[in-house]
């Protein structure tokens, strides 16, 4: 069985103490039944969260990124032996922010990728098409491509590790978002291409839509087949709002 997901990706957004309250808060109301829910949040909070965390079930926290080299003379970057030191269960890599904004390959992405398999990182792994790949009817080979630069090179016991986030650049932060149907064509596309090369293991990974989801059109986008839950902006990061998204299945 499909592990359900709420996840938050905070980005740049929030103080110490704006944060720290937002996981205090949703801890009162946690575990939900067969949800898992996974923040993640900025790189300075990540030690003092999870441990605001320990002990409750149901939740963990992410990194937003990691470096793609292990160690090094890179001033300012985070490396994955760091985060793994701290405890660190989860990674977000390749978001379209990520690889818009700091040009991140999809051969940068997938060492990202095996870096975290070898670490006992589970990798949160992002992909998804332009409006214009989108409005020529490209994007699911567009999105094939990502996946197999990046992903398909994995043994079956590793893409298992994996969790997929599908977010159309075209409707993250836009207010737009695709429609339940759009998700389940892209999903159910991707889940195909994982069944190409693992057979049943593809049954087995997590999919997520990310791009504007919100209280008022989770459940109904939650509710398709292979959609087993979201990787969420802007809505987590109000407490009430991201429990009502969490709580959509």
């Amino acid at each position: 069985m499909r592990q359900n997901i709420a996840a938050g990706n905070w980005k740049m957004n929030l103080s110490y103490q704006e944060g720290l309250e937002l996981v205090k808060n949703l801890k009162k109301s946690l575990p939900i039944d067969g949800t898992k829910v996974i923040l993640g949040v900025p790189h300075p909070y990540l030690k003092s969260y999870a441990e605001a965390i320990s002990g409750v079930e149901g939740i963990a926290i992410a990194a937003q990124n990691c470096h793609h080299v292990l160690k090094g003379a890179y001033t300012g970057e985070v490396s994955i032996s760091m985060l793994n030191s701290i405890g660190v269960k989860y990674i977000i890599v390749g978001h379209s922010e990520r690889r818009q904004y700091y040009n991140e390959s999809n051969e940068m992405i997938k060492t990202k990728v095996d870096l975290c398999i070898s670490t006992g990182i589970h990798p949160i792994y992002c992909c998804g098409e332009s409006l214009d790949v989108r409005e020529a009817g490209d994007h699911v080979t567009f999105v094939k491509g990502q996946i197999e630069a990046s992903l398909l090179h994995l043994s079956a016991e590793d893409i298992a590790k994996v969790t997929i986030a599908y977010e159309p650049i075209w409707a993250i932060g836009t207010g737009v978002t695709a429609s339940p149907d759009q998700a389940q064509e892209m999903h159910n596309s991707i889940r195909g291409i994982l069944r190409e090369q693992y057979g049943d293991v593809a049954d087995t990974v997590s999919i997520l839509y990310g791009g504007s989801v919100k209280p008022q059109n989770a459940q109904e986008i939650f509710a398709k087949a292979d959609v087993d839950g979201g990787l969420v902006g802007g809505a987590s990061l109000n407490a009430e709002g991201f429990l009502e998204i969490a709580n959509a299945f």
